[in-house]
């Protein structure tokens, strides 16, 4: 399984648009992906609900996890998102 820490972007963290942004990034991956806040339980990437749940918010670090043959680009795909500045 693959790994990547993340800074969020966003200084409303992954709340509203960023999470959807994300979200909607996650869904078009070939392999799942999961997302998760400090020590706290990874969610599934896919899901608005399980993402905006997390409280990740502006400089806050997430962990990103993937399997399969395409893991690597997805995350760095995913990784992109979260470390994008989606206020302005």
């Amino acid at each position: 399984m693959l790994e990547r820490r993340v800074v969020v972007g966003s200084s409303v963290g992954l709340h509203a648009r960023p999470a959807a942004l994300f979200v909607k990034a996650a869904a078009e991956q070939p392999v799942p992906v999961t997302i998760g806040l400090g020590d706290g339980a990874p969610v599934d990437a896919r899901s608005l609900l399980s993402v905006m749940g997390l409280g990740a918010r502006g400089g806050d670090e997430v962990v990103l996890r993937a399997d399969g043959p395409d893991a690597d680009t997805a995350l760095n795909a995913l990784a992109a998102v979260v470390a994008a500045d989606h206020d302005a």
